[in-house]
């Protein structure tokens, strides 16, 4: 029996598809596609060029949109989940160190201890407070009950960094 072309690309496919299910990563389901569509390129009577071509572009195609394909159709409806000091915004820290009007003191949140200042005045020792803004490695807190209120102006804010701690 005289093996043709396109029986070669179908045999690449079906080994090509068998290799995807044995490992993981979708590259090779996506040379198996471009091996299936040059097998019908074969099968109907172009050249070897074209044959490599169409593979290569169909492969290449699949391989460069699979990101955008699986993250719009497996991924619509994920949660996108908040770590290191992205998550910590809104959580409850408590004072450790006193936090005095234009002077920072320090919170422990998550069991660290971080640096910060205070969005709604001086607040003592052992009071909760949430967690309002980050700043580089500073934390800006308000007592929760004053979470509503207005936050200080970024100008004023500006000001009150530069006054004693970094």
């Amino acid at each position: 029996m005289d093996t043709t072309a396109w029986q070669l690309w179908l045999i690449a496919a079906i080994v090509l598809g068998a290799l995807e299910i044995k490992l993981s990563g979708f590259v090779t389901l996506w040379l198996a596609m471009g091996a299936l569509m040059a097998s019908l390129m074969a099968g109907a009577g172009l050249g070897l060029n074209s044959q490599l071509l169409v593979f290569t572009l169909v492969s290449a195609a699949l391989f460069g949109a699979s990101r955008t394909i699986f993250k719009n159709i497996f991924m619509r409806d994920a949660v996108h989940l908040k770590t290191g000091v992205e998550a910590m915004l809104g959580q409850e820290a408590v004072v450790m160190e006193a936090l005095a009007e234009g002077h920072g003191g320090t919170v422990r949140i998550n069991g660290e201890l971080w640096m910060a200042r205070s969005l709604s005045g001086p607040l003592p020792e052992g009071e909760r407070v949430t967690v309002e803004q980050i700043e580089g490695l500073k934390l800006w807190v308000r007592r929760p009950s004053a979470s509503n209120e207005v936050a200080l102006q970024p100008a004023r804010r500006k000001k009150k960094e530069n006054e004693g701690w970094d």
